[in-house]
């Protein structure tokens, strides 16, 4: 019984993960660039550079976020090893939103 609820699962899987717009690679470079793009994260990245530590960009597509009926892809920002700051930003790029259990 436990493998079939765990085969469902990861067959169900696909469905929870937000819809990806058909426009090539855009779609990744531009949730970064998003976040990349954020006062606080400009901010924290010349810091980093002063410090002459190089800042991570992850996006995880298998890490998507629902909220207000929207579907979110993750995105984390790391330096010197350690999370910084994750946040979650629609495919399109038109909403981003911080995720506030994950601050560094």
């Amino acid at each position: 019984m436990i493998a079939r609820t765990l085969v469902l699962l990861f067959v169900a899987s696909p469905a929870w993960a937000c819809k990806y717009p058909d426009e090539g690679g855009m779609p990744l470079r531009r949730a970064v660039t998003r976040v990349q793009q954020l006062p606080e994260t400009r901010d924290f990245s010349f810091e980093m550079h002063q410090e002459r530590v190089v800042v991570h960009y992850a996006l995880l597509l298998e890490q998507t976020h629902r909220e207000g009926g929207r579907c979110y892809w993750t995105v984390e920002v790391s330096a010197g090893g350690r999370l910084w700051r994750r946040f979650f930003v629609t495919p399109d790029g038109k909403s981003v939103l911080p995720d506030e259990g994950k601050r560094g």
